[in-house]
């Protein structure tokens, strides 16, 4: 039990969970707005916006940043980490959405023209983030850090 009291009461833990849990149900609100549909795999899956990877890195990055210093190794850590899952949300991620699109498209074809394939075959295409989708969910984990920060 002091390990759960300990976890709810450490400020950089705290900040990048909730920069996670702010920017999916904000994702989801936002694909409801947009679609008029409510899909319960928004709260989880990866993609859309705003980014929670990044709300979650940028969150952990600011809270430690205020924590420890800025020349900390906890900070050092916590923005190359921040960097690196930025860097591949919007490149390796992004792009293996577009080429599951590509592929969800030909599959289509293959069906149209009588072939069989499986309904499970569907590729994801919500993997990766736009650069917008990105800052914005910096920018939220960064406000959220603050907010942790400043009221605890």
């Amino acid at each position: 039990m002091d390990f759960i009291v300990e976890l709810l009461n450490n400020q950089v833990f705290v900040s990048a969970a909730l920069g996670w849990l702010v920017a999916q149900v904000l994702k989801t609100l936002i694909h409801l707005i947009l679609t008029k549909r409510f899909v319960i795999e928004r709260m989880v899956g990866s993609g859309g916006m705003p980014s929670c990877h990044s709300a979650t890195v940028c969150g952990l990055a600011t809270s430690a940043g205020i924590k420890y210093g800025g020349g900390s190794f906890e900070f050092a850590i916590a923005v190359m980490l921040a960097i690196i899952v930025m860097y591949d949300a919007m490149g390796v991620r992004r792009e293996t959405g577009k080429q599951g699109q590509v592929l969800n498209e030909m599959m289509e074809i293959f069906i149209n023209m009588g072939k069989q394939i499986s309904p499970e075959a569907k590729l994801k295409e919500l993997v990766g983030h736009t650069p917008l989708q990105v800052l914005m969910g910096a920018i939220l984990g960064i406000i959220i850090a603050l907010i942790v920060n400043v009221i605890w």
